[in-house]
């Protein structure tokens, strides 16, 4: 009877966790759609990412666990049947906007790679592309340096905003922007510079 009562505790943090998760932004869907764009503009073809790997339990804690997500999943499909929908909700990229905006910014990558490898550019912390050292580049470039990356983060502001509107929720373009952050400095090709949190340029 113990372990019964033991039970509901745990299915309510469960409900209350998936409620949370389901009704607010989906960052594993944004996630793998900025991957997708980014790589597509870097050039970089799409890799399989790896399931992760988790540690051995005990049968009788599996049991448990399995048994409290199956009752508090029932009871979310029944209780916020919206919100388990907004939660398995996929990012939409097929807009003709969102199709222009990457082919537009896939044919710039070619003109910027060079200022990418010479550390005069790089990824900014706020998902767009800033000047790290103009000095790098010769007299003759600077100018359009400066011209590329005003295009480039003209491009990517618009992207930020068309990916949220295109999906119904303009308010989460904040977290488009700092998904997509994130995610060109992961897919950068090494020796190129970022910013970490702090503003601070690395190199990667």
């Amino acid at each position: 009877m113990k372990r019964s009562v033991a039970i509901w505790p745990m299915l309510a943090l469960v409900l209350a966790s998936c409620v949370t998760i389901n009704i607010y932004f989906p960052a594993a869907a944004a996630e793998e759609a900025a991957r997708t764009i980014v790589r597509d503009v870097l050039g970089k073809e799409g890799k399989p990412s790896e399931s992760p790997k988790t540690g051995d339990k005990p049968q009788s804690s599996l049991d448990l666990e399995g048994l409290g997500r199956h009752l508090a999943m029932g009871l979310l499909d029944a209780l916020v049947p919206a919100a388990h929908a907004a939660g398995n909700a996929d990012i939409d990229i097929s807009s003709p906007a969102i199709k222009r905006l990457r082919a537009s910014m896939a044919a710039r990558q070619r003109q910027l790679a060079p200022f990418y490898r010479a550390g005069v550019i790089g990824f900014d912390r706020n998902g767009l592309v800033a000047i790290r050292d103009l000095s790098a580049a010769s007299l003759r470039d600077r100018s359009r340096v400066k011209k590329l990356v005003a295009a480039e983060n003209r491009d990517r502001n618009a992207l930020y905003r068309e990916i949220a509107r295109a999906n119904g929720h303009p308010e989460w373009e904040k977290e488009i922007r700092a998904t997509f952050a994130k995610v060109w400095v992961q897919e950068a090709s090494s020796g190129y510079w970022y910013q970490d949190a702090a503003g601070a340029w690395r190199r990667k």
